[in-house]
């Protein structure tokens, strides 16, 4: 029986061949710490038809290339979409970071000048 392994596919962007990436726990044999190993494999995609995000099957099998030793089986849950992130942030989009407290030390100084101004002109 071939080795089958579950993974998410972590990349799509060659053609025929997706990246799965598959994440283990181990523990450290001295230390008792947890941590998270994480494996890629690159396999075979025939038709296109995994996206980065699908939990998907892979199976062993004969080399396809150099790094090419599983075949995609079968997708098992498909990704919910991904989210797209703006390239070309205007400053007029995004907001300043004022707090009330901001406003508060702004009003004080502007009115602190303005008495330092006026108490100016009456000693001349």
């Amino acid at each position: 029986m071939a080795q089958t392994l579950i993974g998410l596919v972590s990349s799509d962007k060659r053609d025929k061949t997706i990246t799965v990436s598959i994440a283990s726990r181990e523990t450290h044999p001295l230390y008792r710490k947890q941590y998270t190993k994480t494996r890629k494999y690159t396999a075979h995609d025939e038709k296109n038809e995994a996206h980065v995000g699908d939990k998907v099957e892979i199976v062993a099998c004969r080399p396809f290339s150099k790094t090419v030793c599983y075949n995609l089986v079968k997708i098992l849950e498909k990704s919910h979409g991904s989210i797209t992130l703006k390239d070309n942030v205007n400053e007029v989009d995004m907001p300043e970071k004022v707090g009330a407290d901001a406003e508060a030390k702004a009003a004080k100084a502007k009115a602190d000048s303005d008495e330092a101004s006026a108490s100016d002109g009456e000693e001349k």
